[in-house]
């Protein structure tokens, strides 16, 4: 039997998430950025929370609507300056957001650690670099390697294309990004999407993330965002 819950509402789809959560969002920039749970989440309050995500925010949508209600406490991410990346950059110099950079490979590779049930692994990147500082290290085939832990979330936010009523889904182009690896990583995995079909109506072929990993399904207007981010 699925666990995965098909809900009516975005407020149902967010409730419950805790004050203090790490909470995983998946998208590339804008591309597969959950927009409608973000905003759902900002409505249900929980704050002091940990982000990871491939950017910290974009414009004054997403993430970053997240980060000017003042609900994160600390943004684990790969590239946390864009030119558009204006609000956490202002609660940075602040000190009211603390930072955690996380090359873009150890940041896919932790989160598929945390899902795959992996300990640890060790990777060159980072090593001999400030990144390095407080880790152990080891030598592999003469070079320097870093000792890296799995990243888990008790929530994952992310986007999908289409999602069957058992929670299988699938992705549109790369709006895929960290959406499968993040669904694998968290305790309670939340995916909005365009359009929920009966089971037996997507081809297995296509499924990218198995509904085993989906806790909550909500549709919504997949129209809502432009390619720019403007509602």
């Amino acid at each position: 039997m699925s666990r995965t819950r098909v809900l009516d509402t975005v407020d149902e789809a967010v409730a419950g998430v805790e004050d203090g959560a790490t909470v995983l969002v998946g998208g590339f920039g804008l591309a597969g950025m959950p927009f409608d749970l973000i905003d759902g989440l900002i409505r249900q309050g929980a704050g002091d929370l940990t982000v990871v995500s491939n950017n910290a925010g974009n414009g004054d949508v997403g993430l970053a609507a997240l980060l000017r209600a003042g609900r994160v406490r600390k943004v684990v991410c790969s590239f946390p300056r864009q030119v558009d990346s204006y609000v956490f950059d202002e609660l940075y110099r602040a000190g009211k957001v603390e930072l955690g950079v996380v090359p873009q490979g150890n940041l896919a590779e932790r989160l598929r650690a945390a899902g795959a049930g992996i300990g640890a692994f060790y990777t060159p990147t980072g090593a001999g670099t400030p990144l390095a500082v407080g880790k152990e290290t080891r030598v592999i085939d003469g070079r320097e390697h870093l000792l890296e832990y799995p990243l888990k979330g008790d929530v994952a936010l992310i986007a999908a294309h289409r999602a069957d009523v058992l929670g299988n889904l699938v992705y549109r182009k790369t709006a895929r990004n960290f959406g499968p690896v993040m669904a694998t990583a968290a305790t309670t995995t939340i995916v909005q999407v365009g359009d929920v079909v009966p089971a037996g109506a997507l081809d297995p072929e296509a499924v990218v993330t198995p509904g085993i990993y989906v806790d909550r399904v909500v549709r919504v207007d997949a129209r809502r965002y432009t390619v720019e981010g403007a509602r």
